[in-house]
């Protein structure tokens, strides 16, 4: 595919693949809760199953919000002297995504710090024990953490040649990656909740990142200077950088947890 010719689309496909499976710890450990109050021998089933339907579901969106993307006209323009700016469709899903991932982010930041297991409690109390009801349940939760993921697929792919490919292929295999290694990926995760964190923070960027992309695609400007977009390589190269130092201090920790 000539998508994947271009060096720019692997590097996207990489950090969004191994994003989309951080995103979608959260969505593991809920999962494993509602299918929790299955018996033992149907849990694989009921979450096989769901996180399957769930990609079609999230592929879906993919095509609604790249629908809601590709409308470049103006919807309307606002000229308050000190800001002003054209917003488009494509604008006002980006500003508004960004919006969202800095909210839901810094919301999961401060409720992992000063709440924990808050969400799990209240899962737990509401999950269902018909197969159906909790297939069911799958698709909700998956609904409701695939807006981050889909936002933040958009953010990191806008603008390269074949995105909705590569948003496509990223979401397939992480979802993939879901259904093989729920188990010990979530467990990996809960004995290493820095990388949690570390997920979050990112999408706390990335909400930044679209934020000034969408000024940038509505030509605004802020106090008579024209608002730039964050170049992607800065992003990834942060992205790199955090988790090669997070790996390093794991590895220190482990040493001197045997010590």
């Amino acid at each position: 595919m000539e998508v994947f010719a271009n060096p720019d689309a692997w590097v996207a496909l990489l950090t969004l693949t191994f994003l989309e499976i951080v995103l979608g710890i959260d969505n593991i450990i809920f999962i494993s809760i509602v299918t929790g109050k299955l018996p033992e021998e149907k849990r694989k089933k009921a979450t096989r199953i769901g996180l399957f339907l769930a990609m079609f579901m999230r592929i879906a969106m993919l095509f609604g919000i790249t629908i809601l993307i590709a409308m470049k006209a103006p919807w309307f323009s606002i000229d308050w002297g000190w800001f002003s700016g054209s917003f488009t469709g494509q604008a006002m899903v980006l500003f508004l995504g960004g919006l969202f991932l800095i909210y839901k982010s810094t919301k999961e930041i401060h409720e992992k710090v000063d709440h924990k297991g808050e969400g799990e409690k209240e899962l737990k109390t509401s999950a269902a024990k018909s197969f159906g009801n909790v297939i069911f349940q799958i698709l909700l939760i998956d609904l409701i953490f695939s807006v981050d993921s889909i936002l933040t697929a958009v953010g990191m792919t806008n603008g390269i040649e074949g995105a909705l490919y590569i948003m496509v292929t990223a979401v397939v295999i992480s979802v993939g990656v879901m259904m093989l290694f729920a188990v010990p990926v979530g467990n990996f995760v809960n004995a290493n909740p820095s990388i949690q964190i570390l997920g979050l923070a990112f999408l706390i960027l990335i909400g930044f990142m679209l934020i000034t992309e969408s000024m940038h695609l509505s030509h605004a400007e802020l106090a008579g200077q024209h608002v730039g977009a964050v170049p992607k390589g800065y992003l990834y190269f942060a992205i790199a950088f955090s988790l090669a130092v997070e790996f390093l201090n794991m590895k220190m920790r482990k040493k001197n947890g045997h010590s």
